[in-house]
């Protein structure tokens, strides 16, 4: 793979008049698409922007995203997608450590448009094409930079159980490998129409298997933003045949009362794993979607999403599991010390293969800690049964998955902390019918204060992203602890649902 042009200038050759993307009901070919990323690059190469540089998106979902995305790629700098969630100071941290020389933001972001740094304001003209921009129309197309296997692409930064997200790398050989394992499993082919629905920022959408599609020349039908109706209508207008969503949005979209009067007899198959998925949805997947197959499975960021997925046929046999490694991959369950463990056996799931990041951006210390030798460490449990299914049955003790989002309750507990009428906190994932998790706060105040969930929430609103902000509140006398003082947090967890502390305020 050169860069994320390849497989764009590869098709645009053979058939450039084949629609490579739908937005908002018009298609954009493949020669007008690779058009349009080539000028974009000779305009970032005129502002200056070069190898290895790194370049920040802040955007919803648009071809526009793509564009750059791709224009970074083909001058051989390196693109960083921000969640769009995010308050000021959260992306103001990852362009700081980022060492970000420019930043495209959404022009309806005006708190993100206003922070201090180099940046290019994209309005919805510009949204729907790149050209649309006065000074990108007018550049020459720009010069392709030949990128090697290990030089990066990506950076993402990705909650985790410190305070502060840490940023993945994404080497030009962990997105080839990832889009070779997805398209021999799925399998993916260019008569396919993939929905993409969920924010382009998360490997879900942008890698599960997401831009693959341009490898094989189909064509991506694409969403600013998730609604279920307008998900429905578009595989029908659209005659989609596959796509990814977080299991709250195929939860919804499940739940449209109009779902049965569409057509989606297109539609093959979706992938919504990323949970322990409930019968009950397998069950109305297959009511709504009857010619569709629910498929299961596990990744991380840090292996570009998608390590293992549930084959066909399979689904009852191994009900329960997140399938098996594709291709390129492989899982191996491990003890503390790196020991490889028996079938059936609970602990570390473990992963190798050429789609797993290096490590961890200007962090050599995080990087160290998660791996042995070259497995990379989950911190999530589970077992492989003799046939080499994978079953989840823990993740990291401190990472809370609410909706598609990873919330660190590190990252959490010290914006409570910042209240001073707070002596102690803990923040844990709970069980939510809609969410997956929610965000919980157990809290043990100072003597003689009080605080209401909605002061809390207020409060932690100025710091984090909506999705991390407590949904619930519960005071306490004091939190368990082992003896070297480590709060024991499943312990707090267990005593949630088992109700055994007050729940004072909850919403």
């Amino acid at each position: 793979m050169m860069n994320l042009t390849a497989g764009v200038d590869f098709h645009r050759l053979r058939t450039p008049d084949k629609v490579a993307i739908v937005y908002q009901g018009q298609g954009i070919r493949y020669g007008d698409f690779h058009g349009r990323i080539m000028k974009m690059a000779g305009y970032l190469q005129a502002r200056g922007l070069k190898q290895g540089d790194v370049i920040a998106l802040f955007m919803k979902n648009s071809p526009a995203f793509l564009e750059i995305s791709f224009a970074v790629s083909a001058i051989g700098a390196v693109f960083l997608p921000i969640n769009y969630r995010l308050a000021p100071a959260e992306a103001t941290f990852i362009l700081e450590n980022s060492s970000a020389r420019l930043l495209f933001v959404d022009e309806e972001f005006e708190q993100i448009a206003a922070l201090p740094f180099d940046r290019v304001v994209v309005d919805a003209a510009m949204q729907a094409d790149v050209c649309a921009h006065h000074a990108v129309a007018q550049a020459v197309p720009g010069e392709v930079c030949v990128a090697r296997p290990d030089d990066l692409v990506r950076l993402m930064y990705t909650s985790g159980t410190t305070s502060h997200p840490k940023g993945v790398m994404h080497t030009y050989s962990n997105m080839h490998w990832k889009s070779v394992d997805h398209i021999i499993a799925l399998p993916l082919t260019g008569d396919d129409t993939l929905l993409s629905v969920g924010p382009l920022y998360h490997v879900g959408a942008f890698d599960l298997p997401g831009v693959a599609i341009f490898e094989v020349g189909g064509t991506m039908c694409l969403l600013r933003e998730f609604n279920a109706l307008e998900v429905l209508k578009a595989i029908q207008a659209h005659r989609v045949t596959c796509g990814w969503m977080a299991p709250v949005m195929l939860s919804r979209v499940l739940a449209e009362p109009s779902a049965v009067e569409h057509d989606l007899s297109s539609f093959r198959w979706c992938i919504a794993g990323g949970e322990k998925t409930p019968d009950t949805r397998i069950r109305d997947f297959t009511r709504v979607f009857t010619q569709g197959r629910f498929i299961d499975g596990y990744g991380m960021t840090e292996t570009c999403s998608g390590d293992t997925l549930m084959e066909p046929g399979k689904e009852i046999e191994k009900i329960g599991s997140t399938g098996r490694a594709l291709a390129h991959v492989q899982i191996r369950i491990m003890d503390g010390q790196g020991n490889a463990l028996p079938a059936d056996t609970l602990g570390e799931i473990c992963i190798r293969g050429p789609k797993v990041t290096r490590g961890y951006w200007n962090d050599p210390q995080k990087t160290a800690e998660s791996f042995f030798g070259d497995w990379l460490r989950s911190g999530d449990v589970g077992y492989l049964d003799e046939d080499g299914f994978l079953f989840v049955t823990d993740r990291s003790k401190d990472m809370i998955l609410t909706g598609a989002e990873n919330v660190a309750s590190l990252e959490v507990e010290d914006v409570i902390f910042k209240l001073k009428k707070i002596t102690d906190a803990a923040v844990v994932g709970v069980p939510d019918a809609q969410w997956g998790e929610r965000v919980v706060a157990v809290v043990v105040l100072a003597p003689g204060e009080s605080l209401t969930l909605d002061e809390l929430a207020a409060h932690c609103a100025q710091y984090l992203a909506s999705f991390k902000v407590p949904r619930a509140l519960y005071l306490v006398d004091e939190l368990p602890r082992n003896p070297s003082g480590k709060v024991l947090k499943r312990v707090v967890r267990d005593n949630l649902q088992a109700l055994s502390w007050r729940q004072t305020i909850s919403q």
